[in-house]
């Protein structure tokens, strides 16, 4: 229960320290760089997110082969998996990073057609995101595969580090007056820096041959039959979490998205802390699904889920009685009175999604990762369908409700997760290469 509990503290830690310490240094580079400069900054530090996220998208893949592997002591295939993983990422991440430097001279003459100056600048940043896009990918191996035997701090340090320390030094270099490229090229350098210190951690942790890029046969078919459906539901989630804001800003205007965008991001930690928190259940049921009885599984998530709506209903309360406040001290009095009508329906919405983690995390480890992707895409085309029909006839508040139904429509989750824990076997789903990976471990 200690090193759960350690597991979930780490999560959070690593969901709430980057955003945090971009609040607190955004007003230095902003004060001393200017909008434009800042603008740039965020531009990039947006694009190594993304294609971050993208690039990364099999790494759910990984933690569920691993810990099933280690739960069930086939452990000779471990190196085997991991360095197709990497092989994996690497494929993924080179593609984008290519991506990225043949679109950077189009992006940066958009972003700054009246000002050469600015447009080299955007150039530069753009370019150096598009490695740290590569750099993103090769590090989740590591985070997921040290989360994998549930040992969330050994990657979450190292990983917090390097990213409040880049952040310590983008707001020195700019009060020194350096613009944007020195930041992003310090960026890269720190990353790099720490995604070897990661893989020199596994490594030693493993105690395998180097983690050179491979493709396992069996590794790799079972990390695609699993992974390629979390990659989908990762593009999705990039998708349908920014399109209210571009339908809103398309038919009503950046002042109405400005308030809309604010209460998002006050009620986004619902969702967020809460996934972050119980991240661990998703390795931890995958390495024991094999092992433990139906009883067992059955009286863990009930627990899981009590954990997670305590936290969901305190979240909540807090925002339904602070939220319209602390939004007031926020951005200020104006935008809190074009939130009011329409911010408790964002909260609730957002509310309705964080109860949803522990039954996503659950049919990940039972292998159910179909299901989870499907009714994924479901709920983000019906949601999307909504606001069409809704923005028109009820403005913001209707993006609002289709929020909230998104939320609904999540809860699903659980339809196939109930099937599965009264089934015969509530084991996971089993491909036939994760059965051929398994039978190569044993001989």
């Amino acid at each position: 229960m200690k090193d759960q509990f350690a597991n979930a503290v780490y999560g959070v830690l690593d969901y709430a320290a980057y955003p945090i310490g971009m609040l607190l240094v955004a007003p230095v580079v902003l004060h001393h760089l200017g909008p434009a400069q800042y603008g740039l900054w965020a531009i990039a530090t947006a694009a190594v997110s993304t294609g971050g996220i993208i690039a990364s998208g099999f790494g759910d893949a990984n933690i569920q082969l691993v810990a099933r592997l280690r739960g069930k002591g086939e452990t000779h295939e471990l190196n085997a998996v991991v360095r197709s993983m990497v092989g994996i990422n690497f494929a993924l991440g080179s593609a984008l990073a290519f991506a990225g430097l043949s679109l950077s001279p189009i992006v940066a003459r958009h972003v700054a057609a009246s000002d050469i100056l600015l447009q080299r600048s955007c150039l530069l940043s753009l370019r150096i995101a598009s490695v740290l896009m590569l750099i993103r990918a090769l590090e989740s191996v590591s985070i997921s595969t040290l989360r994998a035997f549930e040992r969330y701090g050994a990657a979450v340090r190292i990983s917090i580090g390097v990213r409040l320390l880049t952040l310590a030094l983008a707001a020195l270099l700019a009060y020194n007056g350096r613009e944007t490229v020195s930041i992003m090229a310090v960026t890269a350098f720190l990353m790099l820096l720490g995604t070897c210190v990661q893989f020199f951690r596994l490594h030693r942790f493993l105690g395998s041959d180097p983690l050179w890029p491979a493709f396992n046969r069996e590794a790799t078919r079972a990390l695609f039959g699993f992974g390629v459906y979390c990659w989908l539901q990762a593009i999705a989630g990039i998708l349908f979490s920014q399109v209210d804001r571009l339908l809103l800003g398309v038919s009503l205007g950046a002042v109405a998205v400005a308030s809309y965008a604010l209460c998002v991001q006050l009620a986004q930690p619902l969702f967020g802390l809460t996934a972050a928190g119980l991240h661990f259940l998703f390795p931890y049921i995958s390495g024991r699904v094999d092992t433990v009885s139906r009883s067992t599984l059955r009286r863990t998530l009930r627990k899981a889920f009590g954990v997670n709506l305590l936290l969901v209903s305190i979240g909540t309360a807090l925002l339904l009685v602070f939220g319209q406040r602390l939004l007031h001290a926020w951005a200020g009095a104006a935008i809190a009175q074009t939130a009011a009508p329409f911010f408790p329906l964002v909260i609730i919405g957002s509310a309705l999604l964080g109860l949803s983690v522990t039954g996503c995390y659950a049919l990940l480890a039972l292998g159910k990762v179909r299901s989870v992707a499907w009714l994924s895409i479901f709920a983000g085309v019906a949601m999307l369908l909504m606001m069409v029909w809704l923005l028109p006839r009820r403005g913001v508040q209707g993006l609002a409700t289709a929020r909230l139904f998104y939320g609904c429509f999540s809860l699903l989750l659980y339809i196939p997760l109930l099937r599965s824990l009264v089934s015969r076997s509530p084991g996971p789903s089993v491909s036939p290469a994760l059965t051929s990976l398994e039978e190569a471990s044993r001989s």
